[in-house]
């Protein structure tokens, strides 16, 4: 498999690390803030999370919770195709960071990629609004 490029993006909050961890690590609050999963994304009777696509109904596994504040999860497309997604929450001071990295997937042209950084610096800015309210 060929590299394929990133996109690194991120968020200030200023709220507690482990407070934004402790949110993150939970996978039904993806809901809450990432607009592609707000409506569909939900726990199947197996312990399966997964949500409606624009090409159907996706899986998704989510790293569990751990030390290193890493959020990482995986979308499997009705196709088949994997979609990885890293994510890492750090400290920052008295607040925290969120770091997404966003691949640019084989045959994704420039305007789709473009769309999708703008989607979640959308979403980053939802869980912001979100976790600084709260």
């Amino acid at each position: 498999m060929a590299i394929m490029p990133a996109e690194q993006i991120s968020v200030s909050i200023a709220r507690d690390y482990a407070a934004v961890y402790g949110f993150l690590a939970e996978p039904a609050n993806f809901a809450l803030w990432a607009a592609g999963l707000a409506d569909t994304l939900h726990r199947d009777e197996a312990g399966v999370w997964r949500a409606q696509g624009p090409s159907g109904e996706v899986t998704l596994q989510f790293t569990p919770e751990n030390a290193f504040g890493i959020c990482d999860h995986r979308v499997l497309l009705p196709d088949g195709a994997e979609v990885y997604v890293p994510m890492r929450v750090i400290a920052n001071g008295a607040g925290a960071e969120v770091l997404f990295t966003l691949f640019r997937q084989p045959g994704m042209s420039d305007a789709v990629f473009a769309r999708d950084i703008a989607w979640v610096e959308r979403d980053l800015a939802a869980l912001k609004a979100l976790l600084e309210k709260a």
